[in-house]
């Protein structure tokens, strides 16, 4: 179970997807619940711009950039939200909605928001 600050989601594999604010390219992160962490799959960048260039080793495919980050499992992500940047977008189960579907619009000032596994109840 996945933990959308105090949004409970049955799901174990999804899609973290976001807009770079300045690029306005799109950038996409596969992740699953693994052990009680966050365990990133893959990465996806549908280009390259201002300090985002996708690494070395990834390999353009259906016209996106498609790569493996080496990055050890994760108890839980801090990500920053505001009204002057896109909100990000969670992808399982063949749908998507902005984390505002759960969260509401941002606020005016930025805050963040953690995603992490949902500790046993």
């Amino acid at each position: 179970m996945l933990c959308l600050g105090p949004v409970p989601l049955a799901v174990t594999l999804f899609t973290l997807a976001w807009t770079h604010s300045v690029e306005k390219i799109r950038w996409e992160e596969d992740w699953r619940i693994e052990g009680g962490l966050l365990q990133l799959v893959e990465a996806r960048i549908a280009g390259s711009g201002a300090g985002m260039e996708p690494p070395a080793d990834a390999q353009w495919r259906g016209g996106v950039w498609h790569y493996r980050p080496a990055l050890p499992p994760q108890p839980a992500l801090q990500l920053s939200r505001s009204r002057y940047a896109g909100d990000y977008t969670l992808c399982y189960d063949g749908h998507c909605q902005p984390f505002a579907h759960w969260l509401g619009a941002p606020p005016a000032t930025a805050h963040s928001v953690r995603l992490a596994p949902c500790a046993a109840r």
